[in-house]
């Protein structure tokens, strides 16, 4: 559906053309309604009527297909009672995607059995409608790079920092996804720190997701914890004990959040972005680890790319969604040009 490698930037003649967007993640499926503007405008895009549902990954990958196209078809019901006339699907789904067939590459084991999943094809025999897919980290990637934190930055790095750490590259509009479409893994940067710790994709050999993602940072503080010290019921714990000054919690969050910036600043060397911008849940850890970070990037960063801006999201929950409607339309445009 797309060429191999890229996804190509969107040319807006789309008007006030709407799409369905999906977003596909370990946790739920959440669907909107998105009407985009010109990336040449001021305008945000409009996210409308939006719904979710969990994913339920545990009943393995056949059971959330099935309910993913069951959720679709009633949304397009939906908008079809409305009044609302969708012009195609764009999904942003959890695990490697290979966007030219429509069909799921790989997944961790937050999805199991998602592996090799024909969602493409599924998601269009039963709405009718034309559907085209990016990784979910992707689709957030784009939703920033075009209308977001990354507004006006040419190349950017995309970092998402939540239950796991994923991420993309995005040039001038493109996602950038590699020879297999694996561009852009933060999480399975290595790292020391994560060294015999396992990593959602199987290894202990040391990658920086088991050590620095919300669920990472929870279980490097329980590894580590002397037993004069309180367990923590996970990284928002870790982060409100730190903003208040409890020693043990702010060394694991200052150890954790260090060790990310390292990463991102061997990602910065290897493809010199004009910015990284990082959302999700950990990003709200406060000033410790906002600072750890930027300290951990400065010392490992080549000296013309230490002035970086690391930046946070804007579009929160908004970005797969509208990032998923943007690549639809340039698949769109491409498909007719």
């Amino acid at each position: 559906m797309s060429g191999v490698g890229t996804t190509d930037g969107v040319s807006m003649a789309n008007g006030e053309r709407r799409y369905l967007a999906f977003d596909i993640g370990g946790t739920k499926i959440a669907s909107g309604v998105v009407s985009l503007p010109s990336v040449d405008s001021l305008a945000q895009p409009v996210v409308a009527d939006v719904e979710m549902i969990p994913t339920l990954a545990d009943r393995g990958g056949d059971d959330v297909r099935e309910r993913l196209v069951e959720f679709a078809v009633r949304r397009i019901e939906r908008c079809a009672h409305d009044g609302v006339d969708i012009v195609g699907v764009g999904i942003g789904s959890a695990g490697v995607v290979d966007s030219s067939s429509g069909v799921i590459l790989s997944a961790t084991d937050l999805m199991p059995g998602w592996a090799g999943q024909h969602i493409t094809a599924a998601v269009g025999e039963a709405t009718g409608l034309p559907v085209h897919m990016v990784g979910d980290v992707g689709a957030h990637g784009i939703g920033e790079a075009l209308y977001g934190a990354g507004r006006g930055y040419p190349i950017m790095l995309s970092v998402g920092v939540g239950t796991g750490i994923g991420g993309a590259v995005v040039d001038h509009g493109r996602l950038i996804t590699g020879a297999h479409g694996v561009a852009g893994h933060v999480g399975h940067m290595p790292h020391g720190l994560g060294t015999g710790m396992r990593c959602s994709c199987g290894t202990t050999s040391g990658h920086i997701e088991p050590v620095a993602s919300g669920t990472g940072i929870a279980d490097l503080f329980e590894s580590r914890r002397p037993d004069d010290v309180a367990p923590a019921a996970n990284a928002a714990a870790i982060a409100r004990r730190a903003a208040a000054g409890e020693r043990y919690a702010v060394e694991i969050l200052t150890m954790s959040a260090r060790a990310l910036g390292e990463c991102l600043a061997g990602m910065g060397n290897l493809i010199d972005p004009a910015a990284i911008v990082l959302s999700g849940s950990v990003v709200n850890a406060g000033e410790v680890w906002w600072r750890a970070l930027r300290e951990g990037f400065a010392d490992g960063a080549l000296p013309l790319l230490r002035s970086t801006p690391l930046l946070r999201g804007r579009l929160g929950g908004d970005a797969p969604l509208i990032g998923a409607a943007a690549a639809f339309a340039a698949y769109s445009d491409i498909c007719h040009a």
